[in-house]
């Protein structure tokens, strides 16, 4: 029977173990290495990937789109390259490209159904991505989808590895979903809470340590420093960008470069430059780039560190908008959806609760990274679908809800001015301020008696003719408690 032609009822192939494969209406008969598989008619791959369908039938999801986005770029960018080295004809070179530039923008997609918890190396998905490349490549050229006149292995995969090509795409895809997506959502999230500090830069209100009263401090101060914490946030996600930006492509099976041209690696990375407008560079050291995923785990770990941030920001927000009535009350949040379905007029912060449970899932991922470095037994990394996964689904999480928490919470944020400041004259903590003209321990049983009796501090100093009015109006006065004086 022809490779790759229609399986027709009743016709009989052997099997990979030796045994009859019976040819079934819909399907035709592709071969590997290891035999013929049953692969669906209208499916552009072929047996290695049919062979992965089978083996990897776990948690029914596929590898997210950025990464088959970046597995096309890399499988364009060495079609290109390869046809500069001569190792492909115009001909092969220009359909190949044409299939990548298919499978990177997403019109393949369903050409693409391996389970993410399949080989360690991500083998099954570079055949996957090799087999649908050259059938495509193949109809382009007017051919018959397993035909095999443009190979999976020695064409489209020329010169390259699974075990670089696959960990290549991975930095890809990681260091474009950051730029284009993570950055600028994170970004106006800084940029939404530096606003606000703005807004908010003359309400003074009661700080809080412990949860408990504090000296006072203003809402703008509070909203500048979350702002800072997204300014640091950023700016260690980028700290980690030199080093995913160096590529494992050129260091085939084990890192030597076995099978390749010297200048592949390089050219490749150029290669991508020009195509995505963002630096990629050779790894300088091809068993490093292999055998570690480093790189993940730290760019991970400053994920991990803003989700941290989006936590305490989005809690910070949900505690000090409680109530409304009997609760902290400074803050008036935005009201999106009604909040209960038995007590009438509820209205939760269900915004901030998205943002933290978001967080959560983050630090899960994140044990999962970094405990898929920990397999990089010997010559390479056997947890890599896991861990692209995993560390682009925490850059899609930390993208969506920042935008969300910028559109429907941080812009729409309202300070309740007279209720913050009837809090501060009510505090004990107002008494630190005496400490320089009283000393420590007169101010604590002042703080003592106001809390007893129900008094102020500022009428029970003046009562007892620790000070007069004006001065306590002076001392007491919680803007002069906003900064150190000289």
């Amino acid at each position: 029977m022809a490779k790759g032609t229609r399986a027709k009822s009743g016709q009989v192939a052997k099997g990979s173990k030796g045994g009859s494969l019976r040819a079934k209406p819909g399907f035709r008969i592709e071969k590997d290495s290891m035999g013929p598989m049953l692969v669906p008619e209208d499916a552009l791959y072929a047996a290695s990937t049919a062979r992965g369908v089978e083996n990897f039938p776990v948690s029914g999801e596929p590898l997210p789109r950025e990464f088959l986005r970046a597995v096309g770029l890399t499988k364009l960018a060495a079609a290109r390259v390869n046809h500069k080295l001569g190792g492909l004809s115009t001909k092969q070179a220009t359909v190949i490209e044409q299939a990548a530039q298919e499978v990177v923008d997403g019109t393949l997609d369903i050409h693409f159904p391996l389970d993410v918890f399949q080989t360690g190396s991500m083998t099954s998905t570079n055949m996957n991505a090799n087999e649908v490349i050259a059938n495509r490549a193949i109809e382009l050229l007017g051919g018959e989808r397993g035909s095999k006149a443009i190979h999976a292995n020695d064409h489209v995969n020329m010169g390259q590895s699974s075990n670089d090509m696959m960990p290549g795409a991975m930095h890809v895809a990681a260091v474009l979903v950051i730029t284009e997506r993570l950055q600028p959502a994170l970004k106006r999230v800084q940029r939404a809470l530096n606003a606000k500090a703005r807004e908010f830069e003359e309400v003074v209100k009661i700080g809080r340590t412990h949860l408990m009263d504090a000296t006072p401090v203003t809402l703008g101060q509070e909203f500048g420093g979350y702002a800072s914490q997204m300014g640091h946030g950023i700016a260690h996600i980028e700290a980690t960008l030199p080093h995913m930006r160096e590529l494992a492509i050129g260091g085939t099976a084990v890192g030597t470069g076995l099978n390749t041209h010297p200048k592949f690696g390089r050219m490749v990375a150029s290669e991508l430059t020009r195509l995505t407008g963002q630096r990629f560079v050779e790894a300088p050291d091809h068993f490093e780039a292999q055998a570690a995923q480093d790189a993940y785990v730290a760019t991970h770990g400053a994920f991990k560190t803003v989700a941290g941030s989006l936590m305490k920001i989005a809690n910070d927000i949900r505690l000090l908008g409680s109530g409304p009535r009997c609760g902290i009350g400074e803050l008036a949040l935005p009201a999106t959806q009604p909040g209960s379905s038995i007590m009438p007029g509820k209205v939760n912060p269900v915004i901030c609760e998205s943002v933290i449970q978001v967080g959560a899932q983050v630090y899960g991922n994140d044990v999962a990274v970094g405990l898929g470095s920990q397999w990089g037994q010997l010559d390479l990394n056997v947890m890599l679908p896991m861990m692209t996964r995993n560390f682009l689904d925490s850059a899609h999480l930390l993208a969506n809800v920042s935008n969300l928490f910028v559109d429907k919470c941080i812009t729409g944020l309202e300070a309740n001015i007279d209720h913050c400041e009837g809090l501060i004259e009510g505090s004990l903590a107002m008494v630190t301020a005496l400490n320089p003209k009283i000393g420590y321990d007169a101010s604590a049983e002042i703080a003592k008696e106001a809390f007893s009796t129900g008094v102020t501090v500022r009428s029970l100093v003046v009562k007892k003719k620790l000070l007069t009015a004006k001065q306590a109006a002076k001392i007491l006065d919680p803007r002069t408690m906003l900064a150190p004086k000289a």
